[in-house]
C-alpha cells in the first residue's frame, strides 16, 4: 500500500492546488469521488489494460460517463493520470485529496502580541484581513506586551509577521551594523 501511496502523492497534491485555486475543494472532491467509482468497476479497470484503446479514448470514456460534473481542467487532470498510467491510482488520489482538503479547511490560530490591548473591532478587522491572506478562517488570540512598543507581532503556525516597531528597530539597527 505504500507504494500506492507514494505513487497517487502528487497527483493529490495537484489536484488540491487546483481546486484550491479555483475555490473549488468541494466539486473536486465529488468528481474524484466519482472517478473512483468509474475506475472501481472491473469492465473499466479492463479497459484501461487494453492496449487498442489510446489514452484520449479513456479520457473521453471518463468524461462520458462524468458528464458535465467533469469540467475541462478535471478532464485535463484525468488525461495526465491516462497518459501516465494512472488512472487506477484514483481511489488512492481520492483519499489523499481528501486529507488534505480537511487540512486546509481547518481553522488557524493566530496569536496577536500588541503593545497596547486591542479592541473588539480591531481584532475583527485584523481576523478578516488574515483569513483572506491565509485563504483559512482564523481563530485570534490577542495579548499585550508593552515591550512590542508600538504595531504587533502575529504569530500564524510557523509564520511570524513582525510589524511591531521593537522589530523594526532591530532589524535597523542591523542595517546600520552592516
Amino acid at each position: 500500500m505504500l507504494e500506492l501511496a507514494t505513487l497517487a502523492r502528487p497527483y493529490a497534491r495537484a489536484a488540491h492546488e487546483l481546486a484550491r485555486d479555483e475555490g473549488a475543494l468541494e466539486d473536486w472532491n465529488r468528481r474524484l469521488e466519482l472517478a473512483s467509482a468509474i475506475i472501481s468497476d472491473p469492465d473499466v479497470r479492463r479497459l484501461t489494460r487494453d492496449p487498442r484503446l489510446s489514452r484520449e479514448d479513456l479520457v473521453s470514456a471518463f468524461a462520458d460517463i462524468g458528464g458535465e460534473q467533469f469540467d475541462s481542467k478535471f478532464r485535463g487532470f484525468l488525461r495526465v493520470l491516462a497518459v501516465y498510467h494512472r488512472l487506477d491510482l484514483l481511489p488512492e488520489v481520492t483519499a489523499q485529496f481528501e486529507q488534505l482538503r480537511h487540512a486546509s479547511e481547518q481553522s488557524l490560530a493566530v496569536k496577536v502580541t500588541s503593545a497596547v490591548e486591542m479592541d473588539e473591532e480591531q481584532k475583527e478587522k485584523l481576523a478578516a484581513s488574515l483569513a483572506r491572506r491565509f485563504g483559512r478562517e482564523v481563530e485570534l488570540e490577542a495579548e499585550v506586551d508593552p515591550a512590542v512598543i508600538g504595531g504587533a507581532i502575529i504569530r500564524a503556525g510557523d509564520q511570524v509577521i513582525d510589524g511591531s516597531v521593537r522589530g523594526r528597530l532591530e532589524r535597523l539597527t542591523r542595517q546600520v551594523a552592516h
